[in-house]
């Protein structure tokens, strides 16, 4: 299975909305969520790493 990072995004930035007191346990939750949407951000646009195919090498005539 894998991860649907675009959609866990758009739930965390929902959750960062929700949390907009002013409170220091909302101002702290929000740090955290951005964080962990930048982890996020950067694992949804990282690029899977591409094996390199080798083939075999022809003799010169």
């Amino acid at each position: 299975m894998t991860s649907d990072f675009s959609a866990a995004h758009v739930h965390l930035e929902r959750a960062y909305y929700y949390l907009r007191g002013n409170d220091e346990t909302s101002r702290s939750a929000r740090d955290t969520l951005d964080l962990v949407i930048e982890a996020v951000v950067e694992a949804q646009h990282r690029r899977p790493s591409t094996g390199v195919v080798e083939f075999p090498q022809s003799t010169a005539r």
